[in-house]
């Protein structure tokens, strides 16, 4: 397998979330080394999340693994059962189907880069998201409230 060049990797920066969630997730940015290389049964990115980022909003995946690793820095993992510090070198997981709400937060005063790596679907999974009202329905284009009424469809993040 050829290197991948991450400055020559495909992005995809910001966040495609409805604008009163976007936020904090607006300044991450994320190079699709997966996408780079090809790849058809996993993706991997790398995220840069510079301080006061957040990853995403707390959310968990019914058919999806997610797998992390702290490439550099510090960050703050927030899942169901409280907040833990992950610091360069340390890892976590989420188990497809599994109502964890997950969410990683950089609070260090500088920027922190990870290593994601998870299941590629060719279509949309379901994705919930516990702390908003917000669900993301199998094959949906689009965000939706808990009561289904759909969010007006955002462009794609680059």
């Amino acid at each position: 397998m050829p290197k991948i060049d991450v400055e020559t990797a495909p992005r995809g920066d910001g966040t495609s979330y409805p604008e009163e969630f976007a936020g904090p997730c607006k300044p991450r940015r994320r190079w699709k080394l997966g996408d780079a290389a090809g790849l058809s049964q996993f993706g991997v990115n790398l995220l840069r999340l510079p301080d006061g980022a957040w990853s995403s909003q707390r959310h968990w995946h019914a058919e999806e693994d997610e797998f992390v690793m702290v490439v550099e820095g510090e960050v703050v993992l927030i899942e169901d059962d409280g907040e833990t510090t992950l610091r360069a070198g340390d890892f976590a997981g989420f188990k497809a189907g599994v109502p964890n709400g997950h969410k990683i937060e950089n609070r260090s005063g500088r920027d922190a880069v990870l290593l994601e790596v998870g299941t590629r679907s060719p279509t949309v999974t379901a994705c919930d998201y516990p702390d908003i009202d917000m669900v993301l329905p199998d094959g949906a284009d689009r965000y939706f409230h808990r009561e289904r009424q759909p969010y007006p469809k955002s462009p794609r993040r680059t």
